[in-house]
């Protein structure tokens, strides 16, 4: 009964939803980095470090998808 009290408040879809941001970001920044490519190496760290001040999946979610609109943007604006 003991580790089931340590586990009060652990979301289990916070958790994969940021792991899958994580990964996300990671992606991202490689080939900004690989290719030199600012607006995909600062959304990759963004999304890699912003998880963890976030507990909330739906703000997560909503904060990843305006990340990536905003690289795109930057992108398509030829940054």
């Amino acid at each position: 009964m003991a580790a089931a009290s340590s586990l009060v408040g652990f979301d289990a879809n916070a958790f994969l939803l940021s792991m899958l941001i994580g990964g996300v970001g990671f992606v991202a920044f490689a080939y900004g980095k690989k290719a030199s490519r600012l607006p995909q190496m600062v959304a990759g760290v963004t999304l890699m470090v912003f998880p963890y001040f976030v507990s909330g999946v739906a703000w997560m979610l909503g904060i990843a998808v305006a990340v990536v609109a905003l690289m795109a943007a930057a992108i398509r604006a030829g940054a």
